[in-house]
């Protein structure tokens, strides 16, 4: 088993928190006693998270409200937990958004957003809190990327080429870090009801319409398969066996026969 004891002096780092996938992980690495710190930008929602699983599972849960597109606002992060004096000894990498539609009719500030989300926060945060773990010799990392990660996504492309970064980040973050302790393991859902695609503009009948219903996996099982494949020091978690055939699919299908197969189905793309 690859996650720590509960220690009063460290923590369990959780962006995108408020909703969704984050606060499932943070419900469940709560309830095996470790403490919690909350990351997002709605301090409503992560406060009554946080007041809920201290109540409920008796451990420190707090709250810290930062942007992670913006890179002070990430930085920030750090300096709260050093005033606060701890440390972190998991981070899941959770916070992201998506935009739909072609290239050719996109908002660049959007797209933008997007990249600096997925991608950007990811790597700073690693650069930040890695070597921490590292001098530690302890410590465990999260990234959550996306089954869209082992294929080109037309209607999402942007969003597609993100989570294949991540993809590839968290493998060779793993590489460097096997001699020290340190684990990293990359979760690559499928389609989850978490009002993801409807934050971008996709309704939840569209989104449903897109993918065969087999592949959808509740939320609260997404996380529960992505904090096992954590403590079990899994390199990639992807949950549902209709996803993992899927994933392995995309990634081994020829792009000339996949892309336009792919762009004719993707509700962003129908005229």
């Amino acid at each position: 088993m690859t996650l720590p004891a509960p220690d009063p002096g460290r923590t369990c780092l959780v962006t995108g928190a408020s909703s969704g996938i984050g606060a499932a992980i943070a419900r469940l690495l709560a309830a095996r006693g470790l403490g919690v710190t909350l990351v997002a930008r709605r301090e409503a929602r992560l406060t009554d998270l946080a007041g809920g699983l201290a109540s409920r599972y008796g451990v420190r849960a707090e709250v810290i409200v930062a942007d992670l597109a913006d890179e002070s606002s990430r930085a920030a992060i750090v300096t709260e937990l050093e005033g606060r004096a701890l440390e972190v000894n998991v981070l899941v990498n959770n916070a992201g958004l998506t935009t739909m539609g072609p290239v050719s009719r996109s908002d660049p500030a959007q797209e933008l957003a997007m990249v600096r989300t997925d991608v950007e926060a990811v790597v700073h945060l690693c650069s930040l809190l890695v070597p921490g773990m590292v001098e530690r010799r302890s410590g465990a990392v999260l990234n959550v990327a996306s089954t869209a990660a082992f294929q080109p996504l037309p209607g999402q492309a942007g969003y597609g080429a993100s989570k294949a970064f991540v993809l590839s980040y968290s493998h060779a973050l793993r590489g460097e870090l096997r001699p020290t302790g340190v684990t990293v393991t990359v979760l690559c859902p499928g389609p989850v009801e978490t009002g993801f695609a409807e934050a971008a503009g996709m309704t939840d009948a569209e989104a449903a319409a897109s993918l065969p219903k087999v592949m959808w996996v509740p939320v609260d099982e997404v996380a529960r398969v992505a904090v096992a494949g954590l403590d079990g020091n899994r390199a990639v978690v992807i949950p549902g066996l209709p996803n993992r055939i899927a994933s392995a699919f995309g990634w081994l299908s020829p792009r000339g026969m996949l892309v336009p197969m792919l762009a004719g189905r993707h509700p962003a793309l129908r005229t």
